[in-house]
């Protein structure tokens, strides 16, 4: 029980959902920005395309783009006020019930899910690299590792007190894992698309 109310209140996860909530929000604004642009002026160059490998026109003019018949970052827009909204919460002193926790992560896995399907969309069929969209990428996923390492630490899934202390021990490696998840789609980028190369040419000519 010491555990479980020593994690009662997660100021540390609270603030990173305040900030990944916002960043996310932002990217996904930026693209709906984008969109509206584009459907209003066809002919225009939106402002994240940089060159055929780094743009967003190619990932929002996709299928994939608007996998559930409406653009991808209106998702965005609402999905990332949840967040934001829980972050506050939690900072305000509120407490959540498990099966709120439960329905949260579950949000969240949907979002990591959703993401890595576009990494993979990204890379292997569209061949480019969104800016906006590597945002959204790289938000999402240690958002998922702190969510699921918190719900482990904080017995709110039914694990032996083992599996909460490593949960807790692990929460700290959250960032390394993000960066190394970072560098596993760069690799893959680099191995399909000779991005590392690409991009750099696109930044420094």
């Amino acid at each position: 029980m010491p555990e479980q109310h020593s994690h009662a209140r997660p100021t540390g996860l609270a603030v990173w959902l305040v900030v990944a909530g916002v960043i996310g929000w932002w990217a996904a604004f930026s693209l709906t920005l984008e969109k509206l642009h584009a459907l209003a002026n066809p002919d225009a160059i939106a402002s994240c395309d940089f060159s055929v490998l780094v743009q967003c026109s190619a990932n929002l003019d996709s299928w994939q783009g608007s996998v559930f018949g409406f653009p991808n970052p209106i998702l965005g827009l609402t999905g990332w006020m949840a967040p934001i909204v829980v972050g506050m919460a939690i900072l305000a002193r509120a407490r959540f019930a498990r099966w709120f926790w439960w329905c949260f992560w579950a949000g969240i896995a949907f979002a990591f899910g959703f993401v890595v399907w576009l990494i993979g969309q990204s890379i292997y069929d569209l061949h480019t690299l969104c800016p906006w969209c590597m945002v959204t990428w790289s938000v999402t996923i240690p958002t998922f590792y702190a969510v699921t390492l918190h719900l482990l630490r904080a017995g709110l899934v039914p694990v032996s007190a083992g599996v909460r202390r490593v949960a807790d021990r692990l929460m700290a490696w959250v960032p390394l894992a993000a960066i190394l998840s970072y560098a596993i789609i760069l690799l893959l980028a680099q191995l399909e698309m000779n991005a590392i190369v690409n991009v750099w040419q696109t930044l420094f000519g």
